[in-house]
């Protein structure tokens, strides 16, 4: 019986890169039943609502979903649909890895790093207000919990126990931020010692970020707060070749969204040359979590053979190809395996 997945295309490009994304699925014989669904910009227009609750209702039945990029509605009483269904659906690790891709130009050749990121506090709660009359100054509230900072800490330690990774590095401000990124740091120091296999070190965010573009191959997995992992996560993407070619993971206890991070592009519409990578990476790791392997394998070394082929990629990937180019070439390796 097919996997069932509820498909956002999402805004923009999201249309084409979706379509490209389920034909090269379908090749690589993924058993999954798509089910769609509206959110973004489109919804909006559509219904008034860019998260419909129609959208909500498929998600938390079928608990899974790809997503492709979405558009906030401009005005004020729209929050990001992202950071809504994270919080709706308990979306507490968002998991993105990078790694060096053949034929994808980049100042590295050797990246290959996930950063986990704590999805559902820090800044990122919302809790903001102006504390004078006349809106000189404003406030923002940061929260960090044990709880939280145990289960994503925990997430990285799992997953490098289960992919083979050796090292888990913790990225903090515990210099200046005592309590909050503190406390993170102390939740992390605790749950190290249940993992005596695995490597464990914490480094200071101001220094990690010089680290990444000066000695990259240090880093295997980092886990740290929202704010922080929002940050690194896109400077890891740009060690590789851009947020074009990296996938990303928001994962729960019950639901996980993948989801393509870069955006909706609405300027190259309609013309053929969005680049899917991304979305189907993220593809990738949607079929790695519901346990089918086989043709999530049969897909990356298909994309590691086409990338070098700029006949077939996509203009921001240095090629002279087309979405459809680049979808049936990749199509075309998965069938000479």
């Amino acid at each position: 019986m097919p996997t069932k997945v509820v498909l956002i295309p999402g805004d923009g490009i999201g249309k084409e890169i979706s379509e490209a994304v389920q034909k090269i699925l379908s090749a690589a014989g993924a058993d999954i039943e798509w089910i769609p669904a509206e959110a973004g910009d489109a919804a909006y227009q559509a219904h008034g609502d860019p998260l419909p609750q129609r959208t909500v209702d498929l998600i938390e039945e079928h608990k899974l979903v790809l997503k492709g990029p979405l558009t906030t509605p401009v005005g004020s009483g729209f929050r990001s649909v992202n950071v809504s269904l994270r919080q709706k659906f308990d979306l507490y690790a968002n998991i993105r890895p990078a790694k060096s891709l053949p034929g994808v130009d980049s100042h590295f050749t050797h990246v290959d790093l996930v950063t986990f990121r704590e999805n559902t506090q820090g800044l990122y709660i919302g809790q903001e207000r102006y504390t004078n009359d006349d809106k000189s100054n404003a406030e923002s509230i940061a929260v960090v919990t044990r709880e939280a900072s145990d289960r994503i800490i925990r997430a990285a330690f799992d997953y490098a126990v289960n992919k083979g990774r050796k090292k888990v590095t913790l990225v903090h401000k515990a210099n200046i931020l005592k309590l909050t990124t503190g406390l993170f740091l102390e939740v992390g120091k605790e749950v190290a010692k249940d993992y005596p296999d695995i490597e464990f070190t914490d480094m200071i965010v101001d220094n990690c970020a010089m680290q990444m573009v000066l000695r990259p191959e240090q880093f295997d997995i980092i886990v740290t707060t929202n704010l922080f992992g929002d940050i690194l996560s896109d400077l890891a993407s740009g060690l590789v070749g851009g947020l074009g070619v990296t996938g990303s993971a928001n994962m729960g206890k019950t639901h996980a969204m993948f989801e393509a991070v870069h955006g909706s592009a609405p300027d190259i519409v309609g013309r053929d040359i969005a680049n899917p990578t991304a979305l189907l990476f993220s593809s990738v790791m949607l079929l790695e979590h519901i346990g089918q392997n086989e043709p999530a394998e049969k897909i990356r070394k298909a994309v590691d053979k086409v990338l070098i082929n700029k006949n077939v990629c996509t203009p921001d990937l240095g090629g002279r190809g087309t979405t459809q180019s680049y979808a049936d070439a990749v199509c075309e390796e998965i069938k000479k395996k």
